[in-house]
């Protein structure tokens, strides 16, 4: 393989196996990172002719183009969001595709560098920008939104249990003094919770993943991608994508399953009502592959990945 690089692809060996069976002439990694996924792939398809690489942040663009520079040739690198691909394609003439990767979540060089303000663990600015152009912050969530926006954001994203008594505690503290650092948040909210380590994930974990998830709107463009990357997939062609945390595989796993249905829900109708539809993709993973104990023990922030795959059908006659 190459050089050290500051983030361990997760699954790859699984992400590669996923894709084995079919021949991809134009493949798109939606969130390309340090470019491991990349390597592995280009390594075993050397059939690609055109490997589209997204990512928001340009400091993983630029060390993945250093890694990959012996497919310069086969790659265009694009920074921006993975919801647009479709917008990218067009761009360069391209109609269909034969594969999609998505590896959702924040990088492991993103959460080491305190700079960008992902980790609680570390001090930093409240950022949370993956695209550090983009305009909102996670400091201008925490300073200027209402209790009940910051309510609706760690309940909904963070999944947190005690959300009202955390949007309460931010909005009387910022009176005093504004939030500016990771740490002036954390500090705040540390006695709140008073987590015990042999009881799940600390709390603080879910605040900073609601706060990351809002500023980035993750969820949004994840609705986004599925219908989008279906259109453009042709027959026998794959999409994969990776999760981390429940709010999303949930998205993944219902509009895959929705797909490979042969029934519209329509329960808006009526109780029980459905219509016929044709299948769109046939579910390769009917269940979510997770990572091995050897890879977890490796690398332990691989360890609530989920990987779901899925093969466009080709249409029936009518």
């Amino acid at each position: 393989m190459t050089q050290n690089v500051p983030h361990r692809s997760v699954l790859l060996t699984e992400v590669v196996d996923a894709f084995e069976p079919v021949r991809l002439s134009v493949f798109v990694d939606g969130t390309l990172g340090a470019g491991g996924h990349a390597e592995a792939l280009l390594q075993r398809h050397p059939e690609i002719d055109l490997y589209l690489g997204i990512d928001q942040d340009p400091q993983a663009l630029a060390l993945a183009s250093k890694r990959l520079e012996p497919w310069k040739d086969k790659i265009c690198f694009r920074q921006g969001n993975f919801s647009q691909f479709d917008q990218f394609l067009k761009e360069l003439s391209v109609v269909q595709i034969q594969g999609l990767l998505v590896d959702l979540g924040v990088s492991s060089m993103q959460l080491d560098q305190a700079e960008r303000g992902f980790s609680f663990s570390r001090e930093g600015p409240l950022d949370m920008r993956m695209n550090p152009h983009a305009s909102l912050t996670a400091a201008d969530v925490v300073n200027t939104w209402s209790e009940q926006d910051l309510g609706r954001v760690f309940r909904d994203y963070g999944e947190e249990k005690k959300w009202r008594l955390a949007a309460r505690a931010i909005v009387q503290a910022r009176v005093e003094k504004p939030f500016v650092t990771t740490t002036d948040l954390a500090q705040l909210l540390k006695p709140l919770f008073a987590w015990n380590p042999k009881k799940g994930i600390n709390p603080l974990t879910l605040i900073f993943q609601a706060l990351r998830i809002c500023v980035n709107g993750e969820l949004a463009v994840l609705e986004q991608l599925m219908p989008k990357a279906l259109e453009c997939l042709e027959p026998g062609g794959r999409v994969a994508v990776i999760s981390f945390h429940s709010l999303e595989d949930r998205i993944v796993k219902n509009q895959l399953r929705l797909a490979a249905s042969d029934k519209w829900e329509t329960s808006g109708l009526g109780s029980g009502l459905f219509r016929d539809k044709d299948p769109t993709v046939a579910l390769i993973t009917k269940k979510p592959i997770c990572p091995s104990e050897e890879e977890i023990k490796d690398n332990p922030r691989s360890r609530s990945a989920k990987l779901r795959v899925a093969e466009k059908l080709a249409k029936k006659d009518s």
